[in-house]
């Protein structure tokens, strides 16, 4: 099967996870390995990748080496806050270009800020950065998030950590339709099933964090959601059944039966 495609790198697995609400780091790399992710999104703001030279860093766990360190900006309300705390992990990432931009609305629903997130989009991808983007599951922004050149459209499928799964299915089929960059469902995702059904719907990847972190054993939710997420990409490949109201076909031909 085709892999991922990001800014010009391959990747096997369609599962993306962040690293934020683990007890520790061990745990965090724990259900890193468990998911089979390559791509793991960190949160400047609030986690040191050495911006603080006296606290433990989160990159002696998961070294730049083995994984694609996707820094974001979650915590950021204003495009010009965003901006800095990327340019800021650049700098800290020895100019890595790729990065995760949220512009959140309000810190009780988490929803994105959309003409924030635009004008910071506009920003970054002027100065280089490879820009992957959070947000509403408006295709008409959307789409216009891949016309400012951003290099993946983050649609979230319910709130940020509220583990309510797909709620418009209908929306993110439309953005799917019509990108020419990779869609990836980002928020809201519950269980593995919601992945499974995020996939099935055409989505090129999963983007999860609360629904691993917050399992009761997220090693193991972790494994469960790398093979939710193969199921269902491997289901929209094959091409799923025609749905009918009650089966008046029958499975098997009658052609030919014994006795006819």
């Amino acid at each position: 099967m085709h892999q991922l495609a990001i800014a010009g790198q391959a990747y096997r697995s369609r599962l993306l996870v962040g690293t934020g609400k683990y007890k520790d780091f061990a745990e965090t790399r724990a259900a890193i390995d468990a998911s089979g992710a390559e791509i793991v999104t960190v949160a400047i703001r609030r986690t040191n990748i050495g911006q603080d030279a006296g606290q433990p860093n989160l990159l002696d766990a998961v070294p730049p080496s083995r994984f694609t360190i996707l820094p974001n900006t979650a915590g950021c309300y204003t495009a010009d806050d965003a901006v800095r705390t990327l340019r800021l992990a650049r700098e800290l990432l020895d100019g890595h270009p790729l990065c995760k931009l949220e512009v959140l609305g309000d810190p009780q629903s988490l929803f994105p800020n959309m003409p924030e997130t635009l004008k910071a989009a506009a920003t970054l991808v002027k100065e280089g950065f490879a820009v992957m983007v959070y947000c509403s599951d408006d295709p008409i922004q959307a789409k216009m998030l891949e016309e400012i050149g951003c290099v993946a459209v983050m649609p979230l499928a319910s709130l940020i950590g509220s583990g309510m799964g797909i709620l418009n299915p209908w929306n993110l089929r439309l953005i799917i339709d019509n990108a020419k960059v990779p869609v990836i469902v980002d928020a809201g995702v519950g269980t593995a099933s919601d992945a499974t059904i995020a996939m099935e719907l055409g989505c090129d990847g999963v983007l999860m964090n609360t629904a691993i972190a917050h399992a009761q054993n997220p090693v193991l939710m972790a494994s469960a959601m790398k093979k939710g997420v193969e199921a269902g990409r491997e289901a929209f490949l094959a091409g799923r059944m025609a749905r009918k109201l009650y089966s008046a076909d029958p499975s098997s031909p009658t052609a030919g039966l014994i006795g006819s």
